[in-house]
């Protein structure tokens, strides 16, 4: 089953469609800049701009960055407050005349991981946090997704931990790569504290340059592995999550 996939991200809205049986993008994904200010309205047209772009007429899969209940977005740490309770779902079903499934960007990058990267087949849980311009994390316990937890939000050292430690924080504050390997640290460790998982994965676009930062963090007792999709997870995901469903 082949669906589109689009995942909203801070900076930029990057679509694609995807064949859900193998993972694979079927086309070069097309990136449109996030509209500023963020609201609903101008996003919903560059969701509607992709889906014209790729002549789609099928299931549509949208990532959020933020808490998405029943398709109702209840957060908006990083995107115009507008979309506080906002019923997601009807806008961009109304702006594309399809039917669409909207989720967290990060719960859909995790399951991508899971089900194609880095995750695939390992038990337990797997934890999946990404790093862009705050940090998203993903819970993966056998292979299940548990939705919407929002550990880039727990606090270190006083402070949210993605306001110091996502890759927005380190090009805010001009840090160096081992000097932001430092801060991650801090924050893997707290997350190791509060949930032992068997694997972590970092993805968001820092997962492309894994190299200059990875060597600088030691995590005893828990791997620690770059994300194998990179920045395609989240479109991956969202098509995943809109498959529909089949029957006997």
């Amino acid at each position: 089953m082949n669906v589109l996939g689009i995942d909203i991200g801070g900076s930029g809205i990057k679509g694609a469609p995807v064949d859900t049986v193998t993972g694979t993008l079927l086309a070069e994904r097309l990136r449109i800049p996030t509209p500023s200010p963020s609201a609903p309205g101008p996003v919903a047209e560059v969701v509607r701009r992709i889906v014209e772009h790729f002549s789609w007429t099928g299931p549509v899969g949208i990532t959020y960055p933020g808490v998405v209940v029943d398709g109702v977005t209840r957060t908006a740490a990083n995107v115009d407050h507008a979309w506080i309770d906002l019923d997601a779902r009807k806008l961009f079903a109304d702006a594309t005349g399809l039917d669409v499934t909207v989720l967290n960007d990060a719960d859909a990058a995790g399951v991508a991981e899971a089900r194609f990267g880095a995750g695939r087949d390992r038990g337990g849980l797997v934890v999946m946090l990404t790093f862009g311009t705050g940090i998203g994390s993903a819970l993966i316990m056998d292979g299940v997704l548990v939705p919407n937890t929002e550990f880039g939000h727990i606090e270190i050292k006083g402070h949210e931990a993605e306001h110091r430690a996502s890759d927005h924080a380190r090009e805010e504050h001009d840090l160096s790569w081992d000097k932001w390997a430092h801060r991650v640290q801090e924050y893997l460790e707290r997350i190791q504290a509060l949930l032992s998982p068997s694997l972590i994965i970092i993805g968001g676009g820092v997962s492309k340059k894994a190299d200059k930062f990875l060597p600088h963090i030691e995590l005893t007792g828990t791997p620690l592995v770059p994300a194998i999709l990179q920045n395609e997870a989240g479109i991956i995901g969202a098509a995943l999550a809109a498959r529909p469903v089949q029957t006997p």
